[in-house]
């Protein structure tokens, strides 16, 4: 590991080519360069585009104008727009295609010479995908990235962003550890990736043969990718394709230095640039905001069990750090980013906190009046959950159903919506279930040796690159900084 002194200082004059940049933790990860190290000679921001200009329209209207970037703005001033066309380019490209679809010849030519970092973030992040989306962005794209990186002529450093999950559904203490080509989470380790290629272009082929609906093709992929997923003992196809990345990186990485973050489930900021920002439902918001809408009156989730939530801000530090400390090491690293292991936060509290924010400040609904919620009650299996939805709102909603028949349908449109609100709720407990009752936690031992590493060193910014679990207070997150965001963000209610 090299020593780590002023981490800031590390990134100077250093060109980094990002993909996922319109995605959430990756933009979390360029402003934070940019505002750390106002030096850094570019960065190169992979926009998905069919040209500079669409690619520099969406970079603005999609990363730039978000309000993660206000300190930034406040920094700079009337210069931030200069300070901007300087440092960073969005290069339109494509990493379903080769060369990451970058088409411009003396551009291409630039990067592969100038980059000194790539750091890999783009995924797509949705637990049941298609499976051939999430193959070809996961898997295959991570792969394609690799083999950029191979190209490039002073590569320094190849960062990974993955997911803790790639351990599957597995019980006990989750090592940083390599996956192996074929290694599977329950046990077969027969998992043959051009063998899963070929099976879903058959698929694919035989629903255009049929004429199905876009939706139906659709629906049958996401159905697929979630199969095979369970049948090797990944939870979804998220993190079944995610493992495969990992597995095509590391074999294909030769001595290239490489660097492997995993973190577990990332929510709002912490700290940095400020407190609370978050966009879009992540996992576990999902479920709060049902509650805060009063759609949700219950908790699927064991209190005896840890949720391995992690503010995004942490996880971008220990990017940061890790792609620093480990710097032409031609080997690899493997991080886990969570707080099971030093600060595991229970089911519990998170419904609790729930419980006490909103009927302090209630989400206002459709016809602005402020929506009350009950203490939530926790089911600690998902049995227990099932059989409570049934009696309470499945059992009245099919007796709803009787009468809308023999009525004529008058409740008509109270049926259809109190169906939708069912089924919502249902689909959010199955997909999330994998999560709320995973029974293991992340060991972080690497994590933990560079994080000592950084306090041996006497890094100068080591409260600005803070990324130990130990310093969260669960409460004040959720109650002062997690809840306040998700409804700022993503609800826009003041």
């Amino acid at each position: 590991m090299a020593t780590l002194n002023s981490i800031a200082q590390s990134l100077k004059n250093k060109s980094i080519l990002i993909t996922g940049c319109t995605g959430f933790l990756a933009k979390i990860f360029v402003e934070k360069i940019l505002r750390v190290q106002p030096q850094v000679t570019r960065l190169y921001l992979l926009v998905r585009a069919s040209d500079a200009k669409s690619a520099k329209h969406r970079l603005d209207k999609q990363v730039i104008s978000k309000e993660l970037f206000r300190v930034l703005k406040d920094m700079h001033g009337d210069g931030f727009d200069s300070f901007l066309s300087e440092k960073i380019r969005a290069i339109a490209g494509d990493m379903a295609m080769e060369d990451l679809g970058i088409q411009e010849f003396h551009l291409k030519e630039e990067i592969m010479k100038e980059v000194d970092i790539i750091a890999n973030v783009a995924a797509t992040t949705t637990f049941d995908e298609r499976y051939d989306i999430a193959l070809d962005i996961n898997a295959l794209g991570a792969d394609r990235v690799m083999a950029f990186a191979h190209r490039c002529h002073k590569l320094q450093m190849f960062l990974h962003v993955s997911t803790a999950y790639v351990c599957g559904s597995k019980s006990g203490a989750m090592l940083e550890k390599p996956i192996r080509m074929g290694e599977t989470p329950n046990g077969q380790n027969n998992l043959d990736i051009e063998a899963e290629l070929r099976l879903v272009k058959k698929e694919l082929k035989e629903l255009q043969a049929r004429g199905v609906e876009k939706t139906e093709e659709t629906a049958a992929m996401k159905e697929l990718g979630l199969k095979r997923a369970r049948s090797f003992g990944w939870p979804n196809s998220y993190a079944f394709t995610k493992a495969m990345g990992e597995m095509l990186i590391g074999e294909s990485k030769r001595d290239m230095p490489l660097v492997i973050i995993r973190p577990t489930i990332i929510e709002a900021t912490l700290a940095d640039p400020f407190p609370g920002w978050i966009e879009g439902f992540r996992t576990a918001g999902s479920i709060i905001m049902s509650y805060g809408k009063g759609r949700l009156k219950c908790f699927p989730g064991n209190v005896n069990l840890p949720l391995d939530v992690i503010p995004a801000d942490m996880v971008v530090n220990a990017m940061v750090v890790s792609m620093v400390a480990h710097s032409r090491q031609s080997a690899s690293f493997i991080y886990h980013v969570g707080t099971s292991k030093q600060n595991p936060v229970r089911t519990s509290i998170i419904a609790d906190c729930a419980y006490r924010y909103f009927s302090r400040s209630p989400l206002k609904g459709k016809d602005g009046k402020a929506i009350s919620v009950r203490k939530p009650f926790l089911y600690t299996s998902m049995d227990d959950f099932k059989k409570y939805m049934n009696f309470y709102y499945n059992m009245p909603l099919q007796g709803l159903r009787l009468a809308n028949l023999a009525l004529f349908n008058i409740y008509g449109r109270l049926y259809a919506d109190l169906t939708r609100k069912y089924n919502f709720i249902m689909y959010l407990a199955e997909l999330y279930e994998p999560y709320v009752f995973f029974d293991g936690s992340f060991d972080d031992s690497n994590a933990e040796g560079l994080r000592m590493a950084m306090k041996a060193g006497g890094v100068e910014e080591a409260g600005l690159f803070d990324f130990d679990p130990k310093c969260i207070n669960w409460e004040e997150y959720c109650m002062k900084v997690y809840y306040p965001g998700l409804v700022r963000y993503v609800m826009m209610q003041k």
